[in-house]
């Protein structure tokens, strides 16, 4: 687990799956299995539990609850685990929240708030509200494609005088609005968006929440560090191999899907993703497969 406060959360986390059974239900073992991996053998100094990538907005409270504790229980010692408790709903975000705090995890990812498009004020009083109900460090997550509203520049620095706000997931897009919350604030940046891991990571991202790091951990890492020591051709190398990576998880829009096609073909736990999502067809599969080829990666 990472000591570093520049760093709160480690360098290397990936947006975890939640393996199902064939029937939908949960396979708290196969959760346990998958974080053991990612972390004893893709190299992860962390995992992001109940994101989007583990279809949270699919699961109850009781499902989340459950497999927040069977992760905890199998990697909590050597591993950051960061639960996702980010709703549309602040009174529900909380709860979540607090839940997730009384299991012990080390941090809290909070969403900007899907489908009610709340205006900078509401974003405001929300992620405030959500870091004053517990004790655990909170990464926003600034994800406008999927939630329509971004976190403002000027409402990022503002929420950045919280003490226990430290950190953003970013997957806006806008390299601008970065480069300005980094000078204006000292918030921690995670690249949220694996096809721009680079460029964020050379703006001073100080580590990735990835959807590919299932198949890739240590590559990413190896990134990391080639940008961290001034190495930016060893940066560009290591980042134009994983691009084939990149767009065949990450191409259609649907890394979940994508993903548990991938880990399904790997032999690792994954399972079925729960509708409205539907499981990767036979087409996209030799797609994906031709793609991680490419990249170094065989299913």
């Amino acid at each position: 687990m990472t000591t570093d406060p520049a760093r709160p959360f480690g360098r290397v986390l990936t947006a975890m799956v939640t393996p199902l059974a064939e029937d939908g239900s949960i396979d708290l073992a196969g959760a346990q299995e998958l974080a053991a991996h990612l972390v004893d053998r893709q190299s992860h100094d962390g995992l992001v539990v109940m994101g989007t990538t583990g279809e949270a907005p699919t699961m109850s409270d009781g499902e989340q609850h459950a497999v927040l504790e069977a992760v905890m229980d199998a990697v909590g010692d050597r591993a950051t685990v960061v639960a996702g408790v980010g709703t549309y709903d602040t009174a529900h975000s909380i709860e979540r929240a607090r839940s997730a705090a009384e299991l012990g995890v080390h941090g809290l990812l909070a969403v900007t708030p899907y489908y009610n498009r709340p205006p900078q004020a509401g974003l405001l009083r929300h992620f405030t509200a959500i870091a004053d109900a517990t004790d655990r460090p909170v990464m926003l997550y600034d994800i406008p494609p999927r939630s329509i509203v971004p976190i403002q520049v000027d409402t990022l620095v503002r929420l950045a005088e919280h003490p226990r706000i430290v950190a953003v997931k970013d997957a806006k897009g806008n390299l601008g609005d970065v480069a300005w919350t980094l000078a204006r604030t000292d918030l921690a940046y995670y690249s949220g968006e694996d096809m721009l891991n680079l460029p964020l990571l050379a703006m001073g991202a100080v580590g990735v929440v990835s959807v590919v790091g299932h198949l890739v951990g240590p590559r990413l890492a190896e990134l990391i560090a080639a940008v961290e020591s001034g190495d930016l051709v060893k940066a560009r190398a290591v980042n134009e191999s994983l691009l084939p990576v990149y767009t065949g998880v990450m191409g259609g829009g649907q890394g979940a899907m994508m993903i548990k096609a991938a880990l399904n073909a790997m032999g690792l736990p994954s399972g079925p993703v729960r509708p409205p999502l539907v499981d990767a067809t036979p087409e996209e599969l030799a797609r994906l497969r031709t793609d991680l080829a490419a990249g170094g990666v065989a299913l």
